[in-house]
């Protein structure tokens, strides 16, 4: 018996053109695919567990330093007693 050929699948996205210039500007600068580059982004956001997939962890870090700064020390407090039970 033969295999079925495997059918790629293709996706059409449509955006702002300035988003479009601006995703290709970043994956030029970071020297990948504009798709790849999409990828990335998206798995970063999606993945429950952000760490395991972190590209620029210097970026990731300075980024969870920004959030914490609006955080109170109640609100981090609370958050830890939630993560306790």
């Amino acid at each position: 018996m033969s295999k079925a050929a495997l059918k790629k699948e293709k996706w059409t996205l449509s955006f702002d053109p300035k988003l479009k210039k601006a995703v290709i500007r970043e994956a030029e600068n970071k020297g990948i695919y504009p798709v790849n580059y999409l990828e990335e982004l998206v798995r970063e956001k999606i993945n429950p567990y952000g760490h395991t997939d972190v590209k620029d962890s210097v970026r990731y870090v300075r980024e969870l330093r920004k959030k914490s700064k609006d955080a109170t020390d109640n609100k981090f407090l609370e958050e830890i007693l939630k993560w306790k039970k």
